[in-house]
C-alpha cells in the first residue's frame, strides 16, 4: 500500500494510557483495512480505546461482543455480509492475550476449525492489563504481575503453534516496532479467504513498569533479542521469517522493564537459553517446511 493511500481510521482523543502499545497496534491495523471493514472488540484495552457508547474513536462500524466470543462474533458478521453480497468487506476481531490465550481460546479454536472468513488480531500486552495487571498464559516466565509478585513460574503459551495446528491459511506474528511489516501482513491477510490470525506484541508501559516513551523501543528489542521473532505460517506448515533480527542479549530487552527488575543473573541466563531453544525450533520449521 502506497503511503499516499493510507488513511487513519482512528480518531484522536481516545482513552488509552500514554504510550499504549495496543493503541499504536490498532491504529496501524486499521490503516491497512480500508474504508469497508467491520470491527469486533471485546472487554479489554481495545474496547476502552475504541470508546464507550455512544462515543467512538473508530471511524469504522464496530460491534462490542462478550469477552470470550470475539472469533465467533466476527464469523457471524462475516457470514451475514456474505448473505448480503458484501463478502469483500473484511471483518476484524481485536482481542487481548487474556481473551485469546485463555478465555477465548475454545471459541477461537472452533472458528478456526471451520475456517471462518475473518481476521483475528491478538493484541498481546502479556497480562490482563485492563483489570489490574493479572497474569495470563501469555505472561513470560519471571515477569512481575499483581498475581505473580515474585515473578511468574510458568512459560508463555506457544499460541502460534496452536493456531498452526488448525491448518488455517495464514498466521503471522507482528510488532509495533516494525510498522511496515505489520501493515503488510494485514494487507496480505485481507486478500486470503478463511481464518487469518495475527499475533501482535503490544508493550504496556503501565504493566511492564517502564517509561511511556520507550514502548516502541521495547517492541523493537523484543525482535532484535529473538524474544518475539517475526514470521508467517501458511496452511499451518510453510514458515517464513519476515525480519532477520540482530543477535542482542535478552538482558537488553529485560533491563528497560521494571517487571523483570527482581531477576537474578541465573534467571536471566535461563531465559536466554529458552529464547535460544525457541529460535532453533523456529529455524528448523522454516528450513524443513519452506
Amino acid at each position: 500500500m502506497a503511503l499516499e493511500e493510507i488513511k487513519d481510521h482512528m480518531r484522536p482523543g481516545h482513552s488509552a494510557c500514554p504510550g499504549c502499545g495496543v493503541a499504536i497496534a490498532m491504529r496501524l491495523v486499521l490503516r491497512s483495512l480500508g474504508d469497508r471493514a467491520v470491527i469486533v472488540v471485546v472487554p479489554s484495552c481495545s474496547a476502552v480505546i475504541s470508546g464507550v457508547y455512544p462515543n467512538s474513536a473508530l471511524k469504522l462500524p464496530a460491534f462490542h461482543s462478550a469477552f470470550e466470543i470475539a472469533a465467533p462474533t466476527a464469523a457471524g458478521i462475516a457470514n451475514a455480509l456474505k448473505l448480503l453480497g458484501q463478502e469483500d468487506r473484511p471483518v476484524v476481531a481485536f482481542a487481548g492475550d487474556g481473551g485469546t490465550f485463555d478465555i477465548g481460546l475454545q471459541s477461537l479454536s472452533g472458528a478456526a476449525d471451520r475456517n471462518e472468513n475473518f481476521i483475528y488480531v491478538c493484541l498481546d500486552n502479556e497480562a490482563y492489563m485492563n483489570t489490574g495487571i493479572q497474569a495470563s498464559s501469555a505472561t513470560p516466565t519471571f515477569a512481575w504481575t499483581a498475581t505473580t509478585p515474585s515473578g511468574r513460574y510458568g512459560r508463555k503459551k506457544r499460541l502460534m503453534e496452536i493456531m498452526a495446528a488448525h491448518r488455517i491459511p495464514y498466521a503471522a506474528t507482528a510488532s509495533i516496532g516494525y510498522p511496515r511489516d505489520l501493515m503488510e501482513k494485514v494487507e496480505k491477510a485481507k486478500q486470503i479467504k478463511g481464518t487469518k490470525f495475527i499475533h501482535v506484541l503490544a508493550p504496556c508501559p503501565t504493566g511492564w513498569k517502564m517509561s511511556e516513551d520507550v514502548t516502541v523501543r521495547a517492541a523493537i528489542l523484543s525482535v532484535q533479542t529473538r524474544v518475539f521473532p517475526l514470521y508467517e505460517i501458511e496452511d499451518g506448515k510453510r514458515y517464513r521469517l519476515t525480519q532477520s533480527p540482530e543477535v542482542l542479549p535478552v538482558s537488553e530487552y529485560l533491563n528497560i522493564q521494571g517487571r523483570f527488575r527482581h531477576m537474578h543473573e541465573e534467571e536471566i541466563e535461563r531465559m536466554q537459553q529458552e529464547v535460544a531453544e525457541e529460535w532453533e525450533m523456529l529455524v528448523h520449521r522454516i528450513e524443513t517446511y519452506a
